[in-house]
């Protein structure tokens, strides 16, 4: 295949055009072998009985509700997706790193690498923060109102939309480090500008969490608001070392 390159330094502009879309048919294909995993797993494995579990204790008859006949199938397709989508993942990382990564210098590699797999424990520390943690808090405040005059009957629909973004929120904002990690190497962002602007990083995190984490502001948005800023301190240590790193190494250092 023509992506499978020896010197891609020099590639001409319409091999680099052939390679993308060649890392973009994998990419897609990936996906979609993917999904049909993600389907089998999540109807083999009860991937939504563990989901509605810390539903659970709030329901009346231990069962959240549809209204479509339709329903149970499609909502197992779409959490098949976005299984498939985590699982497909990291081989998409991969083929977008390996198009990119002939452009950088061998430090920027050195501390890029390492931080792809960072991300992956970082994104699973924030699924699992959000499940165990997060979501009994926000199930407790949200549904302790008004219980002397209202049943709930809750829709698998609407839980399942608030549940699957609370989740996947909580991944992708625990991917911070890496992000700026990514920004400090290519020279995007410095640490004296990070340490500069906190206090705007701070009110930004307390705007993006109480957006995200539908609940008391005293404890559920708190939650995800320690844990970030505490990230964002981490990303500007990390910031510190990779640019001290970038600017020790010789200008005319060969990728």
């Amino acid at each position: 295949m023509k992506f499978l390159r020896t010197n891609p330094a020099e590639m001409p502009f319409l091999d680099h055009l052939e390679e993308l879309r060649w890392r973009l048919i994998w990419s897609l294909g990936t996906a979609f072998v993917g999904a049909i995993v993600g389907f089998v797993l999540v109807k083999e494995f009860n991937v939504l009985g563990m989901l509605v579990e810390p539903l659970k204790p709030f329901l009346t008859d231990g069962k959240v509700h549809y209204t479509s006949p339709t329903d149970p199938f499609f909502i197992t397709m779409k959490l098949g997706i976005i299984t498939g989508l985590l699982l497909a993942s990291p081989v998409i990382v991969y083929h977008i790193w390996a198009f990119l990564s002939p452009a950088l210098l061998p430090s920027e590699k050195r501390a890029i690498v390492p931080a792809l797999y960072f991300g992956l424990v970082l994104f699973a520390a924030g699924v699992a923060m959000a499940y165990y943690i997060v979501l009994p808090a926000t199930l407790a405040f949200t549904m302790s109102f008004q219980t002397e005059v209202m049943e709930q009957t809750i829709m698998v629909k609407d839980y399942l939309s608030v549940v699957v973004r609370l989740l996947l929120a909580f991944g992708f904002v625990f991917e911070l480090p890496v992000v700026i990690l990514a920004l400090s190497v290519l020279g995007v962002v410095t640490p004296q500008f990070l340490a500069e602007k906190r206090r705007y990083a701070i009110a930004g995190i307390a705007i993006l969490s109480s957006v995200i984490t539908p609940g008391d502001v005293i404890t559920v948005t708190l939650m995800m608001m320690i844990p970030l800023i505490g990230l964002y301190e981490i990303s500007i240590v990390l910031s510190r070392i990779v640019t001290r790193k970038r600017l020790a190494e010789p200008a005319g250092a060969e990728v």
